[in-house]
C-alpha cells in the first residue's frame, strides 16, 4: 500500500513542477527594456565617442529596426549624425521628423526643429544656381566688355591724331550715351552725326580756302586763319578748330559739354565749339568726360 501511495505522490510532484516552471521561462510578450539599455545604443555612444561615426550610425540604426521604428533617441542620433557626419540632409530630416512624430513635447522638440531647419537649408546649397544668377553674371560681363571696347577705341583714336592718321571707325556694336543736352531735347539744331572716319586738318591751308578779309577788302593783307576761323556752310564740311580764348576748364564730377557750354556762354549752342577746339581728347560731343580733365573753351 505505501508503494502505491509514494509513487501516486510522485506523480503529482512531476505535474506541478511540470505546470510551475514555464512560468519562470522569459515571455517575448513583455514591454522592451528601455531604448538607452538596448546592446546597439550602448554600443553606438561608444563608437560615438570614440570618433567611429559611420559604425555609430549603424548601430542606431540596428536599435531602431529592432523596435520597429519606435526609437526616438536612436532616431534623434542618426539625424545629428546624417547632417553633422554624413552629409546627407535629406536622411537627417527624416530622422529628426520621426523624432518629433513620436516625442512631440519633449524639451528636445524645439532644438530638433531647428536642426531641421538647418539640415533643409543644406540642401537647398545642393540645388543648381538660381534661374536668375547666371543671367546678372552674363549682363556684368557685357558691360564690362562694353567699357574696355570704348576705352580702346579712345585710346587708338588719340593715338591716330597724334600721328595724323585717320580715326578708326568705331568696332562694337552698342551706341554710345546720348549727352544731356541731347537727351533734354535742346539744343537739336546743332546735332550733328558721328565724325567720318577722315581726319580734317587742325588748322585750314590758306591756299585752299580765302579768309573773310581777303574777300571784304583786297588791300588789306589777308589775317591768319587761325585767329579768323569761319563756320562752314554745310554740316558736312569740315570745321576748322575754333580759336583759343587761353580759358582752361577742369572737369568736375557730375558736369556735361551742355553745362560746361551754358556756365560759360549762357546756353548749350556751343557744345560743338568745345569739342572742336579739343579734338585731342574729345572726338564728338557724345565722348565721356572725366574728372579733372582739361577742356580749352574758345
Amino acid at each position: 500500500m505505501r508503494p502505491v501511495v509514494a509513487a501516486f505522490l510522485l506523480v503529482l510532484l512531476v505535474i506541478t513542477g511540470a505546470m510551475v516552471l514555464p512560468g519562470c521561462q522569459p515571455n517575448d510578450s513583455l514591454p522592451f527594456a528601455a531604448e538607452v539599455d538596448e546592446p546597439h545604443y550602448r554600443r553606438g555612444t561608444q563608437l560615438l565617442r570614440s570618433g567611429r561615426a559611420q559604425e555609430a550610425l549603424e548601430a542606431f540604426l540596428k536599435v531602431v529596426e529592432k523596435r520597429g521604428g519606435e526609437a526616438p533617441e536612436s532616431h534623434m542620433e542618426c539625424g545629428i549624425l546624417y547632417l553633422q557626419h554624413i552629409k546627407d540632409p535629406v536622411a537627417a530630416i527624416y530622422h529628426f521628423r520621426k523624432y518629433l512624430a513620436l516625442r512631440p513635447n519633449s524639451p528636445q522638440a524645439s532644438r530638433t526643429r531647428e536642426l531641421i531647419d538647418t539640415a533643409t537649408k543644406e540642401f537647398a546649397r545642393t540645388l543648381p544656381a538660381r534661374p536668375y544668377e547666371g543671367q546678372v553674371k552674363m549682363l556684368d560681363m557685357m558691360e564690362s566688355v562694353e567699357r574696355l571696347q570704348k576705352e580702346n577705341y579712345q585710346l587708338k583714336e588719340q593715338i591716330a591724331q597724334l600721328r595724323g592718321l585717320p580715326v578708326p571707325a568705331r568696332s562694337f556694336g552698342a551706341p554710345s550715351p546720348p549727352s544731356p543736352a541731347a537727351a533734354a531735347g535742346e539744343d537739336t539744331a546743332q546735332a550733328e552725326p558721328d565724325p567720318e572716319p577722315v581726319a580734317a586738318p587742325a588748322i585750314p591751308i590758306p591756299a585752299t580756302r580765302p579768309t573773310p578779309a581777303a574777300v571784304q577788302s583786297p588791300t588789306r593783307p589777308p589775317a591768319p586763319a587761325v585767329q579768323h576761323p569761319i563756320r562752314p556752310a554745310t554740316p558736312a564740311a569740315a570745321a576748322p578748330a575754333p580759336a583759343a580764348t587761353g580759358r582752361v576748364h577742369t572737369v568736375q564730377k557730375g558736369e556735361s559739354l551742355f553745362s560746361i557750354s551754358r556756365q560759360y556762354y549762357g546756353n548749350g549752342g556751343r557744345v560743338n565749339d568745345i569739342v572742336a577746339a579739343n579734338r585731342g581728347v574729345l572726338s564728338d560731343r557724345s565722348s565721356p568726360l572725366k574728372i579733372g580733365m582739361q577742356l580749352k573753351l574758345p
